[in-house]
């Protein structure tokens, strides 16, 4: 019995056939779309003093930054030696007299790249980072879930073996030998066809995992706290705390690059790693997302002592200063009791 799909024939890479134009490409586009509506729509709620001509440039400069960081973490870090003697191809989008596009992008370089151009536009523009950066935690993870699914499209990324409901089978995964015994005992278990001695096994779709969990539940999350937060700055260590969360636990469905494999293991085992990841073996995105864990901690426990560190929820409309800031539950108390005194006079 077949206990598992086929990842959609019709789903391809690219949105025409014979074109350079990806589904991937586009769904960065979205993204960026996505986080910027909502990054607009905080700015107005709140009258935040900020112009639209500062809000198209902050956002220029967190995507140049977010784009080359995430490309070169992804060349350093999860492409071996490929690009050490030959670094400028890290930008160059052909391979073979192809086009490609920039294959490879690293989240967690993405995140440090825009979090750098970040504090550097807020300096130089004199805007309070943790004012800004609160905005964007609350704007990042709605419009991540359109990479994930772009991941999804290209059929890339795909989770280790699983014999379960949720298994999904992807046309470029690497095939298993069928002699393998754990490989056979999951192909009796899900009905999987064996060709020339191979067999492509149903995998986990953890794309969809982590467009779930890192996208619409961490941006709910972080959305219900923009109007409760306790100090300036807590939504960028929620955001880091919530995100490495998520994804340490979804690196156990993952598969690891096979370059790099587990490179913490407190507990030696010579499990494949297409089959199982023991709890004490650490992927390097673990390991990057554990740092991400602590960061955010650390950052929440220090802008609750800054002295600054009251939240500015809704500005003043008489000019933005900060000694007339109101929060939106006493704006909303404001306004119910002139109902109340409305209602008396009548």
């Amino acid at each position: 019995m077949l206990l598992s799909v086929d990842f959609p024939s019709w789903l391809k890479p690219e949105i025409i056939p014979g074109l350079p134009f990806r589904w991937y490409g586009l769904m960065y586009i979205l993204a960026f779309g996505t986080a910027f509506l909502v990054y607009r729509r905080q700015v107005r709620e709140r009258r935040f003093p900020m112009s639209e001509e500062e809000l198209y440039s902050l956002f220029t400069w967190g995507i140049l930054g977010l784009l080359l960081g995430a490309r070169l973490f992804s060349a350093l870090v999860y492409s071996g030696d490929r690009y050490i003697l030959r670094p400028w191809l890290i930008f160059w989008p052909f391979e073979n007299g192809k086009f490609t596009g920039l294959m490879g992008m690293s989240y967690h370089g993405g995140a440090i790249g825009g979090l750098l151009a970040v504090i550097i536009w807020g300096r130089v523009k004199r805007f309070n980072f943790r004012e800004i950066g609160d905005m964007y935690a609350a704007s990042i993870p709605l419009g991540y879930t359109f990479g994930r699914l772009g991941n999804f499209i290209n059929g890339e990324l795909y989770g280790r073996v699983t014999t379960g409901p949720l298994g999904m089978v992807f046309p470029h995964a690497a095939p298993l030998a069928a002699g393998e015994e754990w490989v056979r005992e999951a192909t009796e278990k899900t009905g999987a066809a064996i060709t020339g001695g191979l067999v492509n096994l149903p995998r986990h779709p953890s794309q969809l995992y982590e467009m779930i969990l890192e996208g619409v539940v961490l941006w709910a999350i972080i959305w219900f706290f923009r109007s409760r937060k306790p100090a300036k700055g807590f939504l960028i260590g929620l955001y880091f705390l919530g995100y490495g969360f998520f994804r340490f636990f979804i690196e156990y469905f993952r598969e690891p690059d096979a370059d790099l494999g587990y490179p913490i293991e407190l507990v030696k085992n010579s499990l494949p790693t297409a089959l199982a990841h023991p709890p004490l073996s650490f992927s390097t995105g673990q390991i990057l997302c554990f740092g991400m864990i602590v960061f955010g901690i650390a950052w929440i426990f220090a802008v609750l002592r800054l002295p600054d560190h009251k939240p500015i929820i809704v500005y003043d409309e008489s000019g933005g200063k900060q000694e007339k800031v109101k929060s939106v539950e006493e704006k909303a108390s404001a306004r119910n009791r002139r109902r109340k005194q409305r209602r008396k006079l009548k």
